[in-house]
Parts: C-alpha cells; structure tokens; sequence
C-alpha cells in the first residue's frame, strides 16, 4: 500500500512566487488589509471586466456582504438553488430571510430558470444564481423569469469561467467568488465580490471593516492616523489579510493557464469515458467557458455496475479520492427541519445528491495520474481499454 499512487480530488497549485509574495508582506509590516489587498482587488476587476472588487474573508461573508447591503431583512425571500453548498442558503438565513428552493436541470446541474418561475412572490427580494462547479448558468433564461427581481451570482466556483464570451461576476447586481484551497486559485481561505453597482460597492466597503467610514490604510495614510474613524452603519470584519491578497495576485496571473490546463483534461476524460455508458461526464455549451473547479460526473443508478458510494469506495481503496458533487441542501436537517421541507421537493437536486460523483481534476496532476483514474475506472466498468494520452 506503501507504494500505491494516491490521486487527491484537490489539490492548490502554489509554490516559489506565493511564498516570496508573503516574504514581501513580514517585511513591509502589512498583514492586514493593505496595498497587496488592494493590487489584487484592481486586478481581479480588470480581469472580470467590473467596476469595483472588495476582497473579502471567504465567499461565504463576501455573499452576506452582497445581500446585507442589499437591506435583505427578515419578511423577504432569497431564491436558492437546492442542489448548491450549503454556504447558499446560510448567507439567506444571516439576514434572518427565508431561502426559497427551487429544483436544478439534471444535465447541468445548475438552477432551472422553469423552477424560478414558479416560486416567484411578492415577497422575492433576490434570486441566487450558482454558477456550479465552474458551468456559468443560463443568465438569458433566469433574466426572462426574474424581470426586475435582481441577481446575485454565487460564483464561488467561477473565476475563469465566461458566459457569451463576458466573464462571471458582473450579469447581476454582484458576483461572490472562492479562494478556498479546492478552488482553480487560492488564498487558502478568502473570497472577492465584484459589482459595477457604485452604491452597492461604497457600502459593502464599510460593511466588510466593521462600519468605519474610511479603511484603515485611508486612515493611517491620512493627515490624522490617530484618529479612530466614524461608525455610521453596522458592519462585519470580514477584510481579507494583505498575505492572502499577496498570493491571490501571483495566483490570478495563473488563472487563464491553470483554466486552459483544466479544460484540456476535462476533454480527456470526456473521450477516454465515453464507452461508459453509465457515467455521464460534464460538458459546456459552445457559447460558455466552463473553469472546471470540479469535474463531477452522473453515476446512472439503472446502468452502473455498482451504486455511486461504493464505486467511491473502490476507488479511495486504490488511492484515488472523489466526492459527491455537493449536496442538496434542502434536504439537510437545518433546512429539513426548519422549513418542513422532503427531499423530494426538488426531486433533481436529491438525485444529484445521491449519484454525482467528482473525481480528481486539479493542476498539480500529471498525464500518469488521469490515465491511472481512467485505468481504474474502466476496471470498475469490466474493462480496463488502452488510453491515448494528448498533449
């Protein structure tokens, strides 16, 4: 077992420049939210083609950041995709709202425009489109339903990705996306929002420091760094460290790569899966980019050789790491219990739950390791094949 090759599901690209990027930070004295912050704020914009940025601790706070300066209060309702993490719906039930779950489309497994519509009321404030696993969402077909019910993007999974040629981010009022270790970039833990709402972006900016009127490189750069600033609205400590910000910027300039790399595998696998015709791979549509934060497959209950846990089982007993897609979140107990709601109230979102099936795609992968995934596979299916590998 000692020798056994271990294939992990994620695994975060960083090496040489990351480490001196932070080595800058212990020189210089900034680890809080400083100049690194605000470089790597300036440039996740541009590349998203926004208007402003705010670096926050997580995609998490960065989405209750969105729908708290929204004024999201108690009375209002959040559409939320049921098959999603479940970081979702949470950020809903900070602002003590209830979340709406509507059901996914079972190919892409993002929200279905056609579910949306049907829960609309007059109490929708917000609808959240989750742009799963780095597919972008049908942005054209949720704008039909929603009309002038806006649109918050939880692209979580999304830097990289593009719908209709426009990066992620900016189709709605605000865009949230991930820094977490499993994720195409990382900062280990911290998030980005990005909007081109001015309004909407002066208040998150106090929102995300506690309130205060002014940051604290405004302050400390300022004519009276000894002054302690104004506190007019309540606010969060949800800033991002300049350490973080230090390593998001050498990790953005590989963001194209790491996605082209990304993609390139993911069309390896499509060919060399193909003959399984129980294990259905993910694909995007001509006019998306899909970033491929995750590479997660349909495991059909009625062809599969073995259910989706235990061929999960199988593969973690020859080193190789999966995970369910995510989960649906109306059916965990917080949700379950709090609202009343069945697992087959979005029937779609609980399938997922039960046979989606992640296996490793990351890129600190060699050409060995995706052959082996598919070698494993195939044996899993009765037939290990012969592989052509193309670089």
């Amino acid at each position: 077992m000692s020798n056994q090759r271990i294939v992990h599901i994620a695994t975060p690209a960083v090496g040489e420049e990351e480490f001196q990027a932070c080595r800058e930070c212990f020189e210089t004295g900034w680890m809080t939210q400083g100049p690194k912050v605000a470089e790597f704020e300036k440039a996740f914009a541009e590349r998203h083609e926004a208007g402003h940025a705010l670096a926050t601790s997580s995609c998490s706070t960065a989405l209750h950041l969105i729908l708290a300066a929204m004024d999201i209060k108690p009375g209002d309702e959040v559409i939320v995709p049921a098959f999603t993490w479940i970081a979702t719906a949470n950020a809903v039930l900070y602002c003590r709202a209830t979340p709406i779950f509507v059901d996914i489309d079972p190919e892409t497994f993002n929200i279905d425009p056609a579910s949306v519509a049907a829960k609309i009321t007059d109490k929708t404030r917000a609808v959240i489109a989750v742009h799963l696993f780095g597919l972008p969402a049908d942005i054209d077909a949720l704008r039909e339903v929603t009309g002038d019910i806006p649109i918050v993007e939880d692209a979580a999974c999304g830097a990289g990705a593009a719908y209709k040629g426009r990066p992620l981010g900016t189709f709605g009022v605000a865009g949230a996306f991930s820094f977490h270790p499993r994720k195409s970039i990382s900062t280990g833990e911290g998030g980005m929002v990005v909007t081109n709402d001015d309004a909407l972006a002066a208040t998150m900016d106090k929102m995300r420091n506690h309130g205060a009127e002014i940051s604290e490189a405004q302050r400390l750069h300022g004519p009276r760094p000894y002054l302690l600033p104004e506190f007019n609205v309540l606010g969060y400590n949800y800033r991002m460290t300049d350490l973080q910000g230090a390593v998001g910027l050498v990790q953005l300039g590989k963001l194209d790569a790491f996605i082209d790399e990304r993609n390139h595998w993911a069309d390896f696998y499509r060919r060399e899966l193909a003959g399984l015709d129980w294990l259905r791979c993910p694909t995007a549509p001509a006019d998306c980019r899909h970033a491929y934060q995750a590479f997660v497959t349909w495991v059909d209950p009625e062809r599969s050789p073995q259910p989706r846990n235990v061929i999960m089982e199988r593969l973690k007993m020859v080193g190789i790491a999966t995970r369910p897609g995510t989960h649906a979140v109306h059916a965990l107990g917080l949700y379950r219990d709090r609202f009343g709601l069945k697992p087959e109230d979005c029937p779609n979102a609980w399938a997922a739950d039960r046979n989606s099936m992640a296996i490793p795609l990351h890129n600190r992968m060699t050409a060995e390791d995706y052959e082996y995934v598919v070698e494993q596979l195939k044996k899993i299916a009765g037939g290990a094949g012969k592989m052509c590998v193309c670089e």
